[in-house]
């Protein structure tokens, strides 16, 4: 496992992103360039180290209803592998939706473990 220290600026913006439970495209504001706008296939590859550390889990936004009875959104379960990697290759996956909707997107959560590290 990498010591916290030894985390590159772009995973530093992933765990950000996590931490903020933010949509996938979020995490774009975060990274320095060329990352900022680069296509997913170089993107991926900052990303899934910290995926299969235990770090980050990729999920969908999914529907939630606060106790006030309004309406809001959460993350969903963590993506089977599989999807996950539909999920980040998709271009799709890595842009704001035009309707303003967070319902399906991919959004970033830190792990049990991501909790815990110091970046």
């Amino acid at each position: 496992m990498n010591a916290p220290e030894d985390l590159s600026a772009a995973e530093r913006a992933f765990m950000l992103n996590a931490f903020e439970i933010d949509i996938l495209p979020g995490v774009r504001g975060d990274l320095d360039e060329p990352l900022a706008s680069a296509p997913p296939g170089e993107l991926v590859p900052v990303l899934l180290p910290l995926i299969d550390k235990g770090w980050i889990d990729v999920c969908r936004v999914i529907p939630w209803t606060p106790p006030s009875g309004g309406s809001g959104f959460q993350p969903g379960p963590p993506l089977a592998r599989e999807e996950l990697l539909n999920a980040l290759t998709d271009a799709d996956s890595w842009e704001y939706p035009e309707s303003g909707d967070w319902i399906g997107c991919v959004t970033l959560t830190h792990t049990p473990a991501g909790r815990l590290i110091s970046w």
